[in-house]
């Protein structure tokens, strides 16, 4: 009853063995429940803060590009007349 073990030791080491890539995650069933479970009346205030605070932003940026504008078309009327009375 004797066991070679030189001939034990090679079929082991020949065979291919995968590797365990499975990855387990620790979860249970009340925890994932109550993350459904959750009040809609604060992230709906939120998002329509949100929605307000980026309407005046928006606003506001119109707003200075339009007075940037009007003030580029002035200095170009100025220009113009400056130009016609120098060559009357």
């Amino acid at each position: 009853m004797a066991i070679d073990v030189s001939v034990a030791d090679h079929s082991v080491g020949n065979e291919s063995q995968a590797m365990d890539t499975v990855e387990t995650i620790a979860s249970s069933n009340s925890a994932g429940g109550s993350v459904w479970k959750t009040k809609k009346g604060k992230p709906m205030k939120r998002s329509k803060n949100v929605r307000k605070m980026k309407a005046v932003a928006k606003a506001i940026s119109q707003s200075e590009k339009s007075v940037e504008k009007i003030s580029r078309s002035e200095g170009k009327t100025l220009r113009s007349k400056f130009f016609k009375n120098l060559y009357d």
